[in-house]
Formats: C-alpha cells, sequence, structure tokens
C-alpha cells in the first residue's frame, strides 16, 4: 500500500482562515528541485490568500505544478470530511516530469554568467529544460536559450563535448546538470 501524498493548496485560503499561520512541507529525503517547487508553490498560494486573489483556479493551477514532482497522487487529507482509506491506485511516484543527469559544470565565468559544462551521458539542445543542483547552488532551473561549443553557437551540443551555457544564476564547479523531461 502506498498513500497518496497530503495537499492542502487547492483549499489554502480555508486552511489559513482557521488562523494556521506555519505550514510544515515534508522536504526530507526528497531531491532539491522537489522542495523548491513545493515551498515556491505554497509561497504563491498564502501570498494569493493574504492580497484576496486566490480562487479555485489558482489552487487547481497550483497543484498542477505540484504534479511535476515526486508523487504518489494527491489527496486533501481529513480536512473536508474526506472517508477512510485514500490510498494510491498506482505504487511509486506520478510525477508528469523526471529529470536525466546530463553532466557537470567544469567551470564558471562569473563576469560573463556563463557556465561551462562536461556533457557526461548525453547531448543538450537549444530549448532544452534543465536544473543545475549543487550542494551550495541549491537548484537553478531555466532554459537553455543559448549554447556554444568553442566559439561558435550551436542548436545542439553532443555527449562527451564541454560546451558553454549562460546562466540565470552562479553555478559552481562540480555542480550537476540535468535535463528535464516528461515522465
Amino acid at each position: 500500500m502506498s498513500p497518496k501524498d497530503l495537499s492542502t493548496v487547492k483549499f489554502l485560503d480555508k486552511v489559513l482562515d482557521t488562523g494556521v499561520e506555519v505550514l510544515k512541507i515534508e522536504g526530507r529525503a526528497r531531491a532539491p528541485e522537489y522542495v523548491k517547487c513545493v515551498t515556491s508553490v505554497y509561497k504563491r498560494g498564502v501570498q494569493a490568500c493574504i492580497t484576496g486573489s486566490f480562487n479555485k483556479e489558482l489552487g487547481e493551477e497550483l497543484e498542477a505544478e505540484l504534479l511535476s514532482v515526486f508523487n504518489r497522487g494527491f489527496w486533501g487529507g481529513y480536512y473536508l470530511g474526506a472517508k477512510m482509506g485514500e490510498w494510491s491506485e498506482v505504487y511509486g511516484n506520478r510525477a508528469t516530469q523526471r529529470k536525466e543527469y546530463i553532466g557537470k559544470v567544469t567551470n564558471y565565468f562569473s563576469k560573463l554568467g556563463v557556465a561551462e559544462i562536461l556533457l557526461e551521458t548525453g547531448p543538450l539542445n537549444v530549448g532544452d529544460t534543465i536544473v543545475i543542483i549543487g550542494s551550495s547552488t541549491g537548484v537553478v532551473e531555466q532554459t537553455v536559450g543559448e549554447l556554444r561549443l568553442e566559439i561558435d553557437s550551436v542548436s545542439s551540443a553532443p555527449k562527451g563535448s564541454t560546451c558553454s551555457v549562460k546562466t540565470t544564476e552562479q553555478v559552481r564547479r562540480s555542480d550537476k546538470l540535468f535535463r528535464i523531461i516528461p515522465a
């Protein structure tokens, strides 16, 4: 049996209306991109509640974002009168996306905001959604806008090559690079 994951984001306004001032978000033993996604989704939901702009459509949109990271399906717990026995029909992960390791950062040029990346397991293409993860860096998610081999701008860099990518935030040597793909 695999229990579904508790998600209150669709009715976050009702939770906060009860006087709740602190939300516990489970992040132990979860990937950094999971923690980033869940905390940013709930932050947006809380801010919408504070400004009075939270509605059913936003709740649905926020839960759809949560589906992109590890989950076993969602349920709202017993908050709204659900009956016992909410179990997932499918064991394990139900995420709509997964990450695929493709390489590591070998250098970062801070004045240019460019990362040099060794592609160890696969190619990298302009338009790919990537995540760079490191213990000091955290999680940097972006779309590859420009890709260079040596000084040449290219649309694709092959496995085994060293390429350069402009990053939206500072990254560090040995940070790992993943491509985000549909699950």
